[in-house]
């Protein structure tokens, strides 16, 4: 949001979904994040290094951010660090994916229906693949 952090990703987005977990309510304040999975390595920071912080629970993927406006960025698995998935939110353009999944719908928001658009849902996270 502030532009103190710049990444660019050099490889075609892989997959993408909505989360509707309760930490992603939280940390958003919405219904559910959209995030896109990325190619291993595809990430590359181009400035702001210094100021991103991760929040790392500790039974989930790490949350980077914006340390200076708090803008979301991506997550990061605890188990293999080259698994991120990147706010679809935090491109400047368009990404060229459009979320094909919805996760975690067990704990959806009680005060915000899932739109019904015909993509699969999974009570928790969804499998790999």
């Amino acid at each position: 949001m502030c532009g103190g952090v710049r990444f660019e990703v050099d490889r075609p987005l892989v997959s993408a979904g909505w989360c509707h977990c309760t930490r992603c309510q939280r940390r958003t304040g919405t219904p559910a994040s959209a995030q896109a999975r990325i190619v291993p390595g595809s990430l590359r920071l181009l400035r702001g290094e210094k100021i991103v912080r991760e929040y790392r629970p500790d039974d989930g993927f790490g949350k980077a951010f914006c340390g200076e406006c708090g803008s979301q960025l991506w997550s990061r698995s605890p188990d293999d660090p080259e698994v991120i998935a990147v706010r679809l939110g935090a491109f400047d353009e368009d990404p060229g994916i459009r979320p094909g999944y919805h996760q975690f719908v067990a704990y959806a928001a009680p005060w915000a229906s899932i739109p019904d658009d015909g993509l699969p849902r999974f009570p928790e996270r969804r499998p790999p693949g």
